[in-house]
């Protein structure tokens, strides 16, 4: 009797890692690929000698390859976990990245202290930011906004599958939401990569006006750090994240423009990843 015998989910594992995958990015995609996307990893090595159906295991090699062209697993797999809410994403957004959540946490902390914070996410994507600050502190009116309808769209799916209250409205940066009045804190993962900057061949998956920000990649910053202050409350907050190497231009940008408490944070690896300032409570008239 001649026929092949289908292979198990550790020989599926085998062979991505021979392809040259990554074992955590070739254990998402197979629980993708087996319909068990929320099992987590212990439930591979449970499992690891279950059988693969071959349509299944076709799914999963055409998957791996397509990840080792370069495409996010959160674009294969439709989904991105992040500050602990499971979102949906895809190519009309970009890939949320763990290092961001460190703005979350610093904007946690700048309105710690108030009741009904007001907050606005600039450039929101998929609306990583807005729904992890709104999933924390429930109290705070949270507005996101993006240039992008296609953002807006993906950003609004997840914040109703999360049945998070998040208000979305298109605008560019600060310019149409001159409606809206003051916050307390405005933060930002704005497109911060130079526009001849090589790593761009690498992420040609995403959306370039989300990554890339004129020749020195600070564009859409100063346009941001301008605007911010007739947005803010006394007191109140301007967080963005930026490049590896930003931090110090940033600082000079906001201290430039009359912010107070300059400061940077840094990511989970210790580079200089966000950086911020305060609008002062009280300007002094000489």
């Amino acid at each position: 009797m001649n026929h092949t015998t289908a292979p198990t989910l550790a020989q599926a594992l085998a062979q991505a890692h021979t392809l040259g995958l990554a074992r955590i990015d070739a254990q998402l995609l197979l629980l993708h690929a087996v319909g068990r996307p929320d099992a987590g990893r212990a439930w591979l090595l449970a499992h690891d000698s279950d059988a693969m159906d071959d349509t299944v295991h076709t799914q999963f090699i055409a998957l791996c390859q397509r990840r080792l062209a370069g495409e996010p697993v959160a674009y294969l797999t439709g989904r991105k976990e992040f500050y602990g809410l499971p979102l949906q994403v895809d190519a009309r957004v970009l890939d949320p990245r763990p290092d961001t959540e460190t703005l979350v946490d610093w904007a946690l902390e700048v309105i710690a202290p108030l009741a009904s914070p007001r907050v606005v996410d600039l450039g929101t994507g998929s609306g990583a930011i807005a729904l992890a600050l709104q999933s924390q502190r429930t109290d705070a009116q949270v507005l996101a906004v993006d240039a992008s309808a296609d953002a807006l769209t993906v950003a609004r799916a997840n914040a109703e599958r999360l049945g998070l209250p998040v208000r979305f409205q298109p605008a560019n940066w600060l310019a149409g939401v001159e409606g809206e009045g003051l916050f307390d804190a405005i933060v930002s993962n704005p497109p911060y990569i130079p526009s001849a900057d090589p790593h761009l061949a690498a992420l040609t998956h995403e959306p370039l006006q989300a990554l890339a920000s004129g020749a020195d990649g600070l564009e859409d910053i100063r346009t941001i750090v301008a605007q911010a202050p007739t947005h803010l409350r006394p007191g109140g907050w301007l967080l963005l994240e930026h490049g590896y190497d930003q931090a110090q231009a940033v600082q000079a940008l906001l201290a430039t423009h009359g912010f107070a408490q300059v400061q940077s944070r840094n990511d989970l690896a210790g580079i200089a990843r966000c950086t911020g300032g305060q609008w002062p409570a009280a300007q002094t008239v000489k």
